[in-house]
């Protein structure tokens, strides 16, 4: 569970080249996933060892200059609300704006960290005429370019000395999140779990964060439901913009363990929802999809077989996820979808003894060995499970490099055959000997 960072700021003041920068090595390692949709306004980053994730404001607003003053409200609320610190990017070259007196004056209520940050400063001119952006009342401001990445040091080093530390906490409940877009059903899921009748056993403060974790017990299991804030409070914003309920997700999702995707069989697996999708997978969360509103979808028409075929083709490669066809409305399957994730869920903390991933896997291996590369053949010896909170295995071999992405799908599902991880990716590491 990371810290969140936001970055606001009118448009062109450089927020997605500063963003591009602070992910960029990052990204390269995690999208080892190959074909996923990225999400251009999220991103993980670190800093001197701190993890956190980033996420850029822009890129979502279009129209006219007064519709801009309102979007950019809602986004330095949003930010206000969801995250844990606040970039606030403005540009040397335009001074300050009508627009940046405005977001400062929003920012200038909030308890939490705020970071000024002058972009486009790039000589000695350019130093002193930032001085001017003091009169925003936010104080002391950190001069970067963003372009070449001179000042962004010590805005970080600033930035990460604030971010709440990271408790993990020996949470032995699971905790599940409800996510999907909106008006898929979500709040109705969650009401027809608690019952009208609430059951309730303690409503427990999310620790440091705004995120506030609901005790259920009930059908046999105990559980954690990670509240997406959304439900306790009728939000300030309109949720229907894309980018809202990507973010409110991304708090969610970040902070759970299983994540139930709520989807509303009229609309099918649509774009948002498949981003959503790919941030619980590349998050390394457990999934549950739930299609919502079946009762309502013409039977002849769409067969359970083909509609869920159809869910597969779009979330290849990892198709090993449960797909339950529920009704809110009719409380139909509520318990088994419960029941799932729960299942989900000890998949994601199973592990596997290292004796018996090799007496299963190496004669799989021996029998399909990696093909060879450039005429170098690729011996893999030894296979363990990493102790990390999900599925991690290092293969051990004498040349790592040459293994490719199809032999560690292959690899994949071999583990998958012979290793219940429904529900949950699968990392593979090619490590020397």
């Amino acid at each position: 569970m990371g810290a969140i960072v936001a970055i606001v700021g009118r448009p062109n003041v450089g927020k997605s080249t500063f963003f591009n920068r602070l992910i960029q090595r990052r990204e390269a390692i995690v999208d080892a996933v190959s074909g996923v949709t990225r999400d251009r306004h999220y991103g993980k980053s670190d800093w001197n060892g701190k993890e956190f994730s980033v996420i850029d404001t822009g890129g979502y607003v279009v129209g006219s200059d007064d519709i801009f003053e309102k979007e950019i409200d809602k986004q330095v609320e949003l930010a206000i609300d969801e995250a844990d610190a606040i970039i606030f990017m403005v540009d040397v070259e335009s001074g300050v704006t009508g627009m940046d007196e405005e977001v400062s004056k929003l920012l200038r209520r909030v308890s939490k960290p705020v970071f000024l940050a002058v972009n486009k400063v790039d000589n000695a001119q350019r130093q002193a005429d930032a001085v001017e952006f003091y009169s925003l009342g936010l104080g002391d401001f950190y001069p970067i370019s963003s372009i070449n990445g001179s000042g962004s040091g010590e805005l970080l080093d600033a930035l990460v000395e604030v971010l709440p530390e990271v408790e993990e906490e020996e949470e032995e409940l699971p905790r599940f999140a409800v996510v999907g877009r909106p008006n898929a059903g979500k709040s109705s899921f969650i009401n027809a779990l608690i019952g009208e009748d609430r059951y309730i056993v303690t409503d427990i403060a999310g620790t440091t964060r705004d995120s506030i974790d609901t005790k259920y017990n009930r059908f046999g299991f105990e559980f954690n439901l990670v509240d997406t804030a959304g439900i306790r409070r009728k939000a300030k914003v309109k949720e229907d913009l894309e980018f809202y309920s990507v973010m409110r997700s991304v708090r969610a999702i970040e902070h759970c363990d299983v994540c139930l995707l709520l989807l509303d069989a009229a609309r099918g697996f649509d774009g948002q929802v498949q981003n959503i999708f790919w941030l619980a997978q590349r998050n390394n969360k457990g999934i549950v999809i739930l299609v919502n509103k079946w009762d309502l979808v013409e039977k002849e028409t769409n067969s359970v077989r083909d509609y869920e075929q159809k869910i597969k083709k779009q979330i290849e490669p990892f198709t090993d996820v449960p797909i339950l066809f529920i009704s809110v409305l009719n409380k139909q399957r509520i318990f088994k979808a419960i029941e799932t994730a729960v299942d989900v869920y000890k998949n994601r903390s199973k592990r596997v003894a290292t004796r018996k991933l090799n007496d299963v896997l190496l004669p799989i291996i021996e029998k399909t060995p990696p093909p060879a590369y450039k005429g170098k053949y690729v011996k893999i010896k030894f296979i363990t499970q990493l102790p990390t909170p999900y599925p991690q295995f290092a293969f051990f071999c004498n040349l790592p490099q040459y293994v490719r992405d199809p032999y560690k799908r292959f690899l994949e599902n071999k583990l998958r055959e012979n290793f219940d991880f429904t529900g949950v990716p699968i990392t593979i590491f090619m490590r020397k000997k």
